[in-house]
């Protein structure tokens, strides 16, 4: 490619409808198209300025502040490269697929990068009412492959415990994948006899029984053009799950009392918190089904693996049952928060910080108004693991962090909250109530090598 043709980069880029960026090797923005000015920087210009700079809000590159960077795996492989990241919108914090794309001189030399960012519309990296929200490394493992396998047809099996939020990420792979636009339709096959499943998925006929006055459209029928979402797929009973197999197989059925074959059209998507393989082998889940649904798995983790995400999450869901009321967690609750294992996981949280903020009598949730459960202090007879091996306490632990943090950051407020996982307000919040103030960004603390 000769340095002339960077026009015809420029322009070629301004045509497309997800934002695009042109970068050299220095991270220097040399094109944007208006997608993504009007997405990352609407008030400001970004040509000449670093891309990292833009999206991130970081003062140096992301690889360096602990995001995954596709830039050097696109440089050793010169093919295109994917990773997760974290961008800043004036929507707030969202999560972004990255695709990376070297751009080859006629000499075969490494000259500029085109960058193509999708974001992942059911999800927020932080301070969001609705939607996936974290930042933990197995959440963003999850979120990367979703985003991987959203964009094709394949069926996808999503595995984890009740209450980890699987519907939503089965939202998130339609809302990015080509059928966007049709419906997704959500099937809950717990407790579902055979002859209820049958006529739930497949509609029935007029007259196909008693009391069936008129034709009934079964939801594989609504799902047309879309995706069919099977909640805990491990329930389907045994005798029906030949015709599903059958369904997906070959893409037909009829309705009860029918004989017309009627043509199917949808993406699967499944997910379950049993164990199929061990259900295989012991004879109560098809083999040939579970090789047909499980082509993608994907793990979608418990909430006692991401414990830097509780608090956003909590944060999150009180902006959700609270609109326009400000409440807040107390040290002492977000302590018993994080100190808690969530067996119903996510919506487990959602129903502990909704019954909080219904006791709370101001804007302040103490422990007291968490179940006891998650409330009840360590018996004194029973000393904590941190207390045996003299490790410091809670609250020195997070003044300690706190202050290296502050010690070592070079970027602005917005920028550390980020980086600590935590809103701009709680982190204000935390730094006064340890005596911290903003002005020490560049002082390390007294006692602190």
């Amino acid at each position: 490619m000769h340095p002339d043709s960077l026009p015809e980069l420029t322009s070629f880029i301004e045509t497309l409808e997800e934002p695009r960026i042109l970068v050299d090797l220095d991270y220097r923005i040399l094109a944007a198209n208006r997608r993504y000015r009007d997405t990352y920087s609407p008030r400001e210009p970004v040509v000449g300025r670093h891309c990292y700079e833009v999206s991130h809000h970081y003062p140096r590159p992301c690889d360096e502040v602990g995001e995954a960077c596709p830039r050097r795996a696109a440089m050793q492989s010169r093919r295109t490269e994917h990773a997760l990241h974290i961008h800043h919108t004036p929507r707030g914090d969202e999560h972004v697929q990255v695709e990376l794309n070297p751009v080859l001189d006629a000499s075969g030399q490494l000259r500029y990068f085109v960058e193509r960012m999708q974001s992942l519309p059911a999800t927020r990296a932080a301070s969001s009412a609705e939607g996936l929200i974290g930042r933990a490394p197995a959440f963003r493992e999850m979120l990367q492959l979703l985003a991987r396998v959203a964009p094709t047809q394949t069926s996808v099996l999503l595995l984890g415990e009740t209450g980890t939020g699987k519907e939503m990420a089965a939202r998130m792979i339609h809302e990015t994948s080509p059928r966007a636009a049709a419906p997704f339709v959500a099937v809950d096959c717990s407790g579902l006899t055979e002859r209820l499943f049958e006529n739930e998925l497949f509609g029935h006929e007029k007259g196909a029984f008693t009391g069936a006055a008129q034709r009934k459209t079964g939801l594989v029928e609504a799902a047309s053009g879309g995706t069919l979402f099977l909640d805990e797929v491990g329930d389907i009973p045994l005798g029906q799950q030949v015709k599903l197999l059958r369904l997906i197989e070959n893409n037909s059925y009829r309705r009860v009392g029918g004989v017309t074959p009627l043509r199917a059209d949808f993406r699967l998507v499944a997910a379950t918190h049993r164990d199929l393989e061990q259900m295989v082998r012991e004879g109560s889940f098809r083999s040939d089904l579970y090789y047909r649904i499980s082509a993608f798995p994907v793990r979608v983790p418990p909430l006692r693996e991401r414990r830097e995400d509780i608090l956003l999450l909590a944060e999150s869901l009180l902006e959700r049952v609270r609109p326009g009321r400000p409440c807040e967690l107390s040290p002492a609750a977000e302590r018993a928060l994080l100190d808690y294992d969530y067996p119903g996981n996510v919506r487990e949280l959602r129903n502990i910080v909704e019954r909080a903020s219904l006791l709370a009598d101001g804007d302040r949730i103490e422990p007291a108004q968490l179940p006891e459960r998650v409330a009840a202090p360590a018996s004194p007879q029973t000393p904590t693991v941190r207390d045996a091996v003299g490790a410091p306490t809670l609250d020195a632990a997070e003044r300690e962090t706190l202050a290296r943090a502050l010690a070592t950051h070079s970027g602005s407020r917005r920028e550390l909250a980020t980086a600590l996982g935590l809103s701009e307000r709680t982190l204000y919040r935390k730094l006064r109530e340890h005596g911290l103030s903003a002005g020490q960004a560049k002082r390390p603390p007294a006692g602190l090598p």
